[in-house]
């Protein structure tokens, strides 16, 4: 986790993660569990049909199929999930950065969804919810026992309509009513301004656009003001809660001109990726301060502990999220939907994690 002026590593959405996307076959795991896996497979294909066949009255095979998978993949973390096509679908427009819902980001915690961020300028933020808020009801039904995909769906619905989130706040002794109105969400992935001597630029998602709007964001700022009057920067990464891989790599680019950036782990010892920074830094060596807080999750991690480990910019926060996972997206055969899996954890330069 990320503590004011230092990166403590202690040892995670809709959308908290540093993703990136595969095609292809599985590679298939370890033969000498082959035999008990396969009985396993059988056991689950018994039950199955006994489902099938007995149960006092018809059930959904579709449906069955899939609260099975995503039990399986609830057992892993709670990054993991099952996306049906529409889900999927959905996904691939969120990291466009255009989306309809509420504007929040949230996880699963002690069987309750947290919000990691309300982004900016949305529905969840113009109503009031909070990073760290603990939604424990949707319009009135209890979230426990909700996988985070049910609850996430509870929360879509047709643009402007309202829907009730119950939320238990830290300091505050009763839970809170909030009525939220859905609406589409478009987010700007960089917002900039001048301050006096100072370039202000805040990322509030690290999309597929984020990189390119930062660096219009810093031309824009040149033009604004003489290169003799600039100071420096402020990068400001608080409440946001991540987003694509390639773009903190991108983001973490534009500060630097060498060194590394980021390094992902696999299961597998020799599945290492490092990605490097390329010559050329766009604000020519200027001072940069960064900016975290709590609700700064994945990618922004990804970004403030490159640029810190290569000292080249000064944190300055409270605690962010200690998220230090990639979840890789697995289109699945015949439009069937997506796997968000868990496939790697994340390194600074310096080799540490911040997987919480």
């Amino acid at each position: 986790m990320i503590r004011k002026a230092s990166l403590l590593f202690a040892g995670a959405l809709i959308g908290a993660s540093a993703m990136s996307l595969v095609h292809g076959a599985p590679n298939p795991a370890g033969s000498d569990s082959n035999a008990n896996t396969y009985k396993e497979l059988a056991l689950f294909g018994d039950v199955f049909e006994r489902v099938r066949a007995q149960y006092v009255t018809k059930p959904n095979e579709k449906s069955l199929v899939e609260n099975a998978i995503n039990g399986m993949l609830a057992s892993l973390d709670p990054h993991s999930s099952y996306m049906d096509a529409e889900q999927a679908k959905d996904m691939r427009v969120q990291t466009k950065g255009e989306f309809g819902g509420l504007g929040i980001e949230v996880t699963m915690e002690n069987n309750y969804v947290k919000v990691i961020t309300p982004i900016d300028d949305t529905p969840a933020a113009k109503a009031g919810v909070m990073a760290g808020d603990f939604i424990t009801a949707i319009d009135g039904k209890d979230v426990n026992g909700m996988t985070l995909q049910d609850a996430v769906d509870k929360m879509r619905g047709p643009v402007h309509t309202p829907i009730k989130l119950t939320i238990v706040r830290k300091g505050v002794d009763k839970p809170l009513d909030i009525t939220v109105v859905r609406d589409v969400i478009k987010v700007k992935a960089v917002k900039y301004r001048v301050d006096n001597d100072v370039g202000y630029i805040k990322i509030t998602s690290f999309t597929e656009r984020t990189s390119d709007e930062l660096h219009n964001a810093i031309t824009q700022i040149k033009k604004q003001l003489p290169d003799d009057k600039l100071k420096g920067y402020v990068l400001d990464l608080r409440l946001n809660p991540g987003g694509l891989l390639d773009q903190a790599v991108d983001v973490c680019d534009t500060f630097l001109d060498h060194g590394e950036i980021v390094s992902t782990r696999g299961r597998d010892p020799k599945d290492v990726t490092r990605f490097d920074a390329h010559p050329g830094d766009m604000i020519d060596g200027k001072p940069l301060v960064v900016l975290i807080n709590g609700g700064s999750a994945s990618a922004s991690e990804i970004t403030a502990g490159a640029l810190q480990d290569q000292r080249r910019a000064t944190i300055v926060g409270t605690q962010s999220f200690g998220k230090g996972s990639v979840q890789t997206i697995i289109p699945l055969p015949e439009n069937s939907g997506a796997l968000r899996l868990t496939t790697a954890l994340y390194y600074t330069p310096s080799g540490r994690s911040i997987q919480g």
